[in-house]
């Protein structure tokens, strides 16, 4: 999970590889707030379903076996356009990490009939543990800049209330009271003011009682 991490290229590897691995000639995968990602254009018609055994795995949590599309009954459309694209069974594996499910993986075969799905809910059990890892260091990331963005705001309106105590001769409570209240009747950011002010570029005369 580098700092260059590429989902994209992260979910294409998953559906390819599945097809090696678990010997499987198509394989699709569902991504909350992502989308969907297939091992072959012919499977992206077929994905693209709102009722559809990926969205069951991935609201469930559980492993979704349709043996027999041609008796799915409830999933009619997906089911039409899986069989018309040359599938004759599918089995869905929900991407989980104890309580948290990010998406589902799907196993099409050509053939009717139930797999050992084992060694594929391992697969995407593996699969979710590097999805969540992932989510968490991004998540983490964006706290970090929020964090340093309201730092830096600090300390520039720190900075501004210090040049006003200067040049009004106030004081620092008095010196922020004046910058928060031109900021309001003048519906602007007290940082952005704050900024202005320490560049120079604010008249701080007009802030004189």
């Amino acid at each position: 999970m580098s700092d260059e991490f590429d989902l994209d290229g992260f979910l294409r590897l998953l559906v390819n590889q599945c097809t090696w691995l678990l010997d499987v000639p198509a394989a699709g995968v569902f991504i909350a707030d992502h989308g969907v990602l297939a091992s072959h254009d012919r499977l992206l018609p077929v994905l693209g379903h709102d009722a559809s055994p990926l969205l069951e795995s991935f609201h469930g949590g559980l492993p979704v076996v349709v043996p027999d599309l041609a008796a799915a009954s409830r999933w009619p459309e997906f089911a039409d356009d899986a069989i018309v694209a040359g599938f004759a069974s599918v089995h869905v594996l929900p991407l989980r990490r104890r309580a948290a499910t990010v998406g589902a993986l799907a196993l099409f075969g050509e053939a009717a009939g139930k797999a050992d799905v084992r060694l594929a809910q391992a697969v995407a059990d593996i699969a979710a543990v590097g999805l969540l890892q992932a989510r968490a260091l991004r998540r983490s990331e964006e706290l970090t800049r929020q964090l340093q963005r309201a730092l830096d705001s600090r300390v520039v309106i720190e900075q501004a209330k210090g040049v006003l105590a200067e040049r009004l001769g106030m004081n620092m409570g008095a010196a922020f009271a004046a910058l928060r209240g031109y900021a309001r009747s003048h519906n602007t950011r007290v940082s952005e003011l704050a900024l202005s002010i320490v560049d120079g570029k604010f008249d701080t005369d007009l802030l004189r009682r």
